[in-house]
């Protein structure tokens, strides 16, 4: 072997890039592909172009960037066209170019993007689902529920192990402040195809103890985006939008989003923001009642300050306050007497009028009364005098008494008893010698 033909690999470097440079076949290509870990810096966007099999399995991939000058103009269009950044996930059909770098290999660069190619596999399976479940009425329904404001019992769903979950439990005991949160594991799958049903199974365990829990924590640390496509999952979705508590998601890293960041009732960027999240959740209610506290502190402190002075202002005012009711009662006393003389002779006054009053009345009353008597008793002297036994006699009448008794019947007479007529003219005395006959009409007959 001849050694002694060499060239230098910053030659080898070169001769690549120029091959690729004048093959006209691999400038301004249009080429479909998916996009991730897009990322911007300094005005430039750097991503990985990558292609799947139908089983989801990354078949290339290769470096590409789209340099700031061209970057802002493609951005703004593309905006404007899709309503979309451009972001990990999409499917679009770019225009590229092959180059090669003597210090950084082979990459694309990428000149143009056709909008029509907008929507990668991933996020056309996110959209059906996201639209699935509105049409359902469900999408917002884990949003809806409200999160205690001291949420102490949490349920972990994440991979023992894993990466994510250590950073989700540094974070609650390095930054707790002395907070204690009840936090329980539920084992599940968190990558490839069994992350769904994984999953799944452990909600389904959190829910045979459902009281126990404030909320549910679903948490995954970061990697590649093609890792995450367990979490766009309809079932998966759904039972997470209808779980009976609230559900708090930390999936990838921030610029990583799965349909069930959508629906969850809280999102956050990472396993450590949620620890976050959950700590400054307490930290803020202990501040809320601490102030709470300090505040009824001050309002006690000023409402006894308040009642003192009002408690010295009174007991300066109660001598004069005294001396004024005094006076004012005595006045009203003096008042009340002048009123009660000036009533008592008026009432006086009036009695002894009315008193003159009956007076005459009663004069009067006594010689009508009087008059009405002796009109009585004269008219009553004339019947007697109509009445009596001397003019009864006058007028032909006679008495008969027997022993100075006036006989009625003439039954009781006896042969021998001796009688006594009187009439007006003088007074017969006479013996009975025969018992009296009676007629019809009870007249006794003499003999």
């Amino acid at each position: 072997m001849d050694t002694t033909r060499h060239i230098s690999l910053f030659e080898l470097q070169q001769r690549i890039g120029n091959t690729l440079r004048l093959n006209r076949e691999l400038q301004d290509v249009w080429v479909l592909a998916e996009l991730s870990d897009v990322r911007v810096n300094g005005g430039h966007c750097y991503m990985e172009l990558v292609e799947k099999d139908a089983s989801g399995v990354t078949r290339a991939k290769v470096r590409a960037m789209i340099w700031s000058s061209r970057f802002s103009v493609l951005r703004r269009k593309f905006r404007d066209e899709t309503g979309r950044e451009i972001e990990s996930g999409l499917k679009v059909l770019l225009l590229a170019s092959v180059t090669h770098h003597n210090l950084y290999g082979l990459s694309v660069t990428v000149s143009d993007i056709d909008s029509s190619y907008t929507l990668g596999e991933m996020e056309r399976v996110r959209r059906e689902i996201l639209d699935r479940l509105a049409r359902e009425g469900v999408l917002d329904a884990n949003k809806r529920r409200e999160l205690t404001e001291v949420p102490r019992t949490v349920a972990v769903i994440s991979a023992p192990g894993a990466a994510g979950y250590g950073d989700f439990m540094n974070q609650i005991r390095s930054e707790s402040d002395g907070f204690v949160l009840y936090t329980v594991l539920f084992p599940a799958v968190m990558q490839g195809a069994n992350t769904a049903p994984s999953v799944l199974a452990a909600l389904d365990l959190v829910e045979q103890t459902i009281d126990v829990w404030d909320c549910v924590v679903i948490i995954r640390g970061g990697g590649a985006t093609t890792d995450l496509n367990g979490f766009d999952n309809y079932e998966l979705a759904r039972r997470v939008a209808t779980f009976g508590i609230p559900v708090i998601v930390g999936i990838g890293h921030e610029r990583d989003r799965t349909v069930l960041d959508e629906i969850a009732g809280v999102r956050c960027k990472t396993p450590t923001a949620v620890a976050a999240f959950l700590v400054d959740r307490l930290r803020e209610a202990y501040s809320r009642i601490t102030t709470l506290v300090t505040r009824i502190g001050h309002y006690g402190a000023d409402a006894l300050r308040g009642e003192r002075g009002r408690l010295a202002n009174a007991e300066a005012m109660i001598p004069l306050m005294a001396k004024t009711r005094l006076a004012a009662a005595s006045g009203e006393l003096e008042r009340l007497c002048r009123c009660v003389c000036d009533s008592a002779g008026r009432r006086v006054q009036r009695a002894d009028s009315m008193l003159d009053r009956i007076d005459l009345a009663v004069c009067r009353a006594a010689g009508s009364l009087t008059e009405k008597e002796e009109l009585r008793l004269r008219r009553i002297g004339d019947m007697v005098r109509v009445l009596s036994p001397e003019n009864t006699l006058r007028r032909g009448y006679s008495i008969t008494r027997l022993n100075g008794a006036a006989v009625k019947d003439a039954a009781v007479l006896r042969p021998g008893d001796l009688l006594e007529t009187i009439m007006a003219g003088g007074i017969v005395r006479s013996e009975v010698i025969a018992p009296a006959d009676i007629d019809a009409g009870g007249e006794a007959i003499e003999r």
